[in-house]
């Protein structure tokens, strides 16, 4: 039995040899003779991504306005070329937020055993953008080539109108009640006291010398 085995195991190890080389080289056959159109082509990405910067963040956001507009943009050029036209349907979103690191060490104030004042910065708005996932170009009328020129001038005012939107809807105000109903109590469940939360007051100016 041994001597069988011992006279079997050099074919056992060219067909194993055979085997793994059958693998190695079937795909290479299997693409043999496609055509290079239809074959799947290779990607190879190179990153080379460069850390420029590190800012420590305090903002803390506390609400969003989501807004939908049609904006039709004209640009006239002469009385004698009808004007270039485009219609957007734009969706675009503001963020209403507080820059706790503007909260000072003034600004928190211990009331005997139960009770504490803070003082809050005023609220901003964070960012305010288009939502390009979501928008569309509708039309464009008399380009005069300039397509995109025109359209990309058409984003810019719908972006600035988001925030002239968000503003005059009240998202200042809507960002500071939400302050007081998200951060209380938070604070109260941290320090085991009565919050009271107001608004920073702004520093007394130096008297003007004439």
């Amino acid at each position: 039995m041994i001597r069988l085995f011992r006279r079997l195991l050099p074919l056992l190890f060219l067909l194993a040899l055979g085997w793994f080389l059958w693998e190695k080289i079937r795909p290479t056959l299997s693409d043999w003779g496609k055509n290079p159109l239809e074959m799947e082509p290779k990607i190879t990405v190179t990153h080379n991504t460069v850390l420029e910067k590190i800012e420590g963040l305090g903002r803390l956001e506390l609400v969003r306005y989501q807004f939908k507009d049609v904006v039709e943009y004209k640009k006239e050029y002469s009385r004698f070329l009808p004007n270039a036209k485009v219609a957007l349907i734009v969706a675009g979103n503001a963020i209403g937020c507080l820059d706790l690191q503007k909260v000072r060490s003034q600004d928190v104030v211990f009331i005997g055993d139960s009770i504490v004042r803070v003082a809050l910065p005023p609220a901003q708005l964070c960012t305010w953008q288009i939502d390009h996932t979501k928008s569309k170009v509708y039309s464009v009328e008399n380009g005069y080539f300039q397509d995109a020129e025109l359209v990309d001038a058409a984003y810019k005012y719908a972006e600035t109108n988001v925030r002239r939107a968000a503003l005059q809807s009240g998202i200042l105000a809507q960002t500071q009640q939400n302050a007081q109903q998200i951060l209380r109590p938070m604070l109260e469940t941290l320090t085991g006291r009565r919050v009271v939360l107001t608004q920073q007051t702004a520093p007394p100016q130096a008297p003007v010398r004439r």
